[in-house]
């Protein structure tokens, strides 16, 4: 028979893949862990597992038996929200997924308020690409995501927190040649420095450029804006920067802001969550709360 307990520790050791990470993750023994993986395994017939002197893995079934695995522990803890539905809003744990993005810009202020205002809230942060973030909710890895429109991933509702609007960010000592707005056909005719493939913001500055190959113009890449702006600065390209993300990067010199031309390009950036949670109150709440912290960061880069 298996129990709720094996499923639990299955999953934390398949994310982790270390049975020291899986133990301290749930908070107990080694041995223990191994005890119940072991039982699983008996009950199956065979090595979940595959062990190595390298590090250990999921074998062909364990695969297949973790996808399973996360599906019923995903409506398990759907179960385990109506329980606690009567609760104060916010006032339990909350694992929150935010694309790269945004999270150093909105996290700051956001965090200050959950604190201030929901101290009882334990918040738990995840940030990375929106891909991986909707795997991680869809699956129940996570509860929400703040992450920008659209959402391809079937099966998830947004509500909508605030359109974040593009400017042209140049060389410092450049910006003498460009008119006082930009116009977005400039676009194909710059050197535009974009992040690496799988995150949204490259997309969008793709659709907003309206460049389809983009092989020629963005022979630089980053896993962060912050290094692109860097590049920027230091005569190497272009890009394009969201109003959140002003304040901060600008502060070493080096770039230019400007503005687009009316209608100016912008991103909506959305709360996602199950449809299926008992949580909505809370995703609610905290919509309100990420809504006011957003402004005060755009409040900073205005």
């Amino acid at each position: 028979m298996i129990t709720l307990r094996q499923l639990r520790y299955f999953e934390a050791l398949s994310e982790t893949l270390h049975f020291g990470r899986a133990a301290r993750r749930l908070n107990i023994s080694q041995p223990a862990l191994s005890a119940q993986i072991a039982q699983m395994e008996t009950f199956f017939g065979g090595a979940l597992f595959q062990r190595s002197s390298g590090g250990i893995a999921l074998t062909g079934e364990g695969a297949a038996i973790g996808a399973r695995v996360r599906s019923i522990l995903t409506e398990v803890r759907e179960l385990e929200s109506i329980a606690t539905a009567g609760d104060a809003p916010l006032s339990r744990r909350l694992r929150l997924g935010v694309i790269a993005s945004v999270a150093p810009y909105l996290l700051p202020s956001l965090l200050a308020v959950l604190a201030d205002e929901h101290p009882q809230l334990e918040c738990e942060v995840r940030e990375s690409v929106t891909d991986r973030l909707l795997r991680e909710l869809s699956a129940g890895e996570i509860d929400c995501a703040i992450v920008a429109l659209p959402v391809d991933e079937r099966g998830l509702e947004t509500l909508t927190l605030f359109e974040d609007r593009f400017h042209f960010a140049v060389p410092a000592d450049q910006a003498d040649r460009y008119a006082r707005r930009i116009p977005i056909r400039l676009m194909r005719d710059v050197r535009l420095i974009l992040l690496e493939e799988g995150h949204c913001l490259r997309d969008q500055a793709l659709e907003i450029c309206q460049i389809a190959d983009p092989s020629e113009r963005a022979g630089l890449g980053a896993t962060s804006l912050s290094t692109i702006l860097r590049m920027v600065a230091a005569g190497l390209g272009a890009t394009l920067i969201p109003d959140m993300a002003v304040a901060d990067e600008t502060r070493r010199g080096g770039i230019a802001i400007l503005p687009f031309e009316d209608p100016a390009p912008a991103r909506t950036i959305a709360l996602a969550f199950r449809p299926s949670t008992a949580r909505r109150q809370d995703f609610e709440v905290l919509a309100d709360v990420i809504r006011r912290a957003g402004g005060q960061a755009n409040d900073l880069a205005a």
